[in-house]
């Protein structure tokens, strides 16, 4: 299916291209999350009309997710879990719990933005984990998991 993007989408291109994707991630998660269009010609038109008036929101929201970053670079996070003797946690620490604890300190983060690399984390320890704020704006956030 072909569709125009609405803003920018990590791996699949800019504000304004008109790019080939499989129908169901465009009817399931494109459209609906208002990301892109259909490339009929009177989309193409509309969309032409309004990109000055996208890009500028793009521009907006591009800035306030580098403002949220700098605050967010470097925080360090102590969750604390049930553990055993040897480190290994009786269940684990997933985005959830990392984007419930950035909410307690002030920061209003989707757990989908908390990227985890290996998984869940099981064992206690320091992780360096990156949250994306932006397709092009990441922070580093340090998780300590301490055992009780």
């Amino acid at each position: 299916m072909q569709i125009i993007l609405l803003e920018k989408v990590a791996n699949l291109g800019e504000l304004g291209e008109v790019v080939k994707v499989k129908d169901g991630y465009a009817r399931n998660f494109l459209i609906p999350q208002k990301k892109a269009k259909r490339a009929t010609p009177a989309a193409l038109a509309e969309f032409e009309a309004r990109r000055a008036e996208l890009e500028k929101i793009q521009a907006g929201k591009l800035a306030a997710a580098q403002a949220v970053a700098e605050k967010l670079e470097g925080i360090s996070l102590t969750i604390k879990r049930k553990s055993a003797m040897d480190g290994r946690l009786f269940g684990s620490v997933t985005h959830h719990d990392i984007a419930e604890a950035l909410l307690a300190l002030g920061f209003t983060v989707d757990k989908g933005h908390v990227r985890m690399p290996g998984g869940p984390l099981k064992t206690t320890g320091e992780f360096p984990l990156e949250v994306a704020l932006h397709t092009d704006v990441s922070a580093t956030v340090n998780v300590t998991v301490a055992g009780e």
